[in-house]
């Protein structure tokens, strides 16, 4: 299937291995679309345009996607508290299902019956973009080279691939100054793979480029306001200089400017990837730290106990279909649903002070708040009758004490003292 001709729509970056890939397309007779999807990384967009034309693409198509990508991708996972493992904010897993809706759109504008990426048979990338492709579309055809025996018996590894760009005129940029490979997008930048491979290896600060190391932050903490409304961010102030935004993109860009300027959001994890191997990555997450500090603490003021127990339950498997390339799915539109329904109240401010490299809390208020101060008081008698409590501490003792007759009769008749 993969060798019959037609156009597909390719996920172009520019790199070397989604240039070989479009020569190689391109050679094997398909008319070839490069797509690129500008979800905030820093590139000369041009260059790129210009380079996919001349390795052989027909057309090229560059989509500014970054305002979707926090309405529709990074704000709703931020609002679920959705972290993987308990550490990663997802930079990678939530940019991919964005990429391959766009893709996919755009098959159908031009008619074309296939789609390709340059994802490896190793990582998580492949499975999300192709979960996402057959999600949206059933019909699609889909050219994933890394997988294909043609490929992988000419291409065994970069060497090949960069003998590949030398015999066909493919401009390449590689070289040893950063021998490991980068994601770069609006919510973070990711590390991974060459030297970073060894887990024990110390990152040197070389390495870091979007945030400056908590050292060399500034000495005085920046303070901020971040209001929320059904949980998502609604305006940021910066109380040190008066600066407000309160549209999302601009928000979150701000968001990550600041954090970047005080050394937040950074981290150093072993991971384990959906295809069963485990893998060590960096990452930078400057604005997305800063916003999941914030969201779990007005939550803290403003969300039911029950409610927030099985949210966090929730989260975590949320998380994973993420992680995994499950956005497109009936399992994340469930879960979604319940995420959205334990927002409905979470509203209000949280005050926050940046400090080399920590996000720390300085207060909160909420028009929903269910703190009740004078109940809660060590100060004051008021709230509720203290004599109560004898109760209802005798009533969650019974089974403890239940437990204890019963392990105090097993000792008896077996003898252990």
């Amino acid at each position: 299937m993969g060798n019959d001709s037609g156009k597909v729509i390719l996920a172009y970056s520019g790199g070397l291995d989604t240039s070989v890939i479009l020569k190689w397309l391109a050679r094997r007779g398909h008319e070839v679309v490069a797509y690129v999807a500008d979800v905030g990384q820093q590139e000369d967009f041009g260059s790129v345009r210009e380079k996919a034309l001349a390795t052989g693409a027909s057309s090229v198509r560059i989509e500014d996607l970054k305002q979707e990508f926090v309405t529709d991708f990074i704000f709703p996972a931020f609002k679920a508290n959705a972290i993987y493992e308990g550490s990663y904010l997802m930079g990678t897993a939530l940019a991919r299902p964005l990429i391959a809706r766009r893709q996919i759109e755009i098959a159908h504008e031009e008619g074309a019956p296939f789609v390709s990426h340059g994802a490896t048979g190793k990582g998580n990338d492949q499975v999300r973009f192709e979960l996402a492709y057959y999600a949206l579309d059933p019909e699609i055809r889909v050219i994933s080279p890394w997988k294909e025996r043609e490929f992988l018996d000419k291409f065994r590894g970069r060497p090949e691939l960069l003998a590949y760009a030398e015999e066909h005129g493919i401009p390449v940029t590689a070289s040893r100054a950063k021998p490991y490979s980068e994601d770069d997008n609006l919510l973070h930048l990711s590390h991974e793979s060459g030297i970073l491979e060894d887990p024990a290896h110390e990152p040197a600060e070389d390495v870091f480029s979007r945030t400056v190391s908590p050292e060399a932050a500034p000495d005085r903490p920046t303070r901020l306001r971040v209001d929320f409304r059904d949980g998502l961010p609604s305006r940021v102030e910066n109380l040190d200089d008066g600066t407000v935004e309160d549209a999302p993109l601009p928000l979150f860009e701000y968001l990550n400017r600041l954090g970047a300027e005080n050394g937040i959001g950074r981290l150093d994890l072993v991971e384990n990837r959906f295809v069963g191997v485990k893998s060590r990555g960096i990452y930078e997450t400057p604005g997305g730290t800063i916003l999941h500090v914030a969201h779990r603490d007005i939550e803290g003021i403003a969300m039911d106990r029950e409610v927030r127990r099985l949210r966090d339950m929730l989260s975590a498997k949320l998380s994973e279909f993420i992680y995994n390339g499950f956005w497109f799915s009936p399992e994340m539109d469930f879960l979604m649903a319940a995420i959205d329904k334990s927002q409905e109240v979470i509203d209000g401010s949280v005050w926050l002070k940046l400090y080399k490299g920590n996000v720390t809390v300085l207060g909160r208020e909420s028009s929903s708040s269910l703190y009740d101060r004078d109940l809660s008081s060590m100060d004051i008698e008021g709230g509720f009758d203290q004599k109560d409590s004898e109760g209802f501490i005798k009533i969650n003792a019974i089974r403890l004490m239940a437990h204890n007759a019963i392990m105090k009769r097993k000792s008896r008749d077996w003898g252990v003292e």
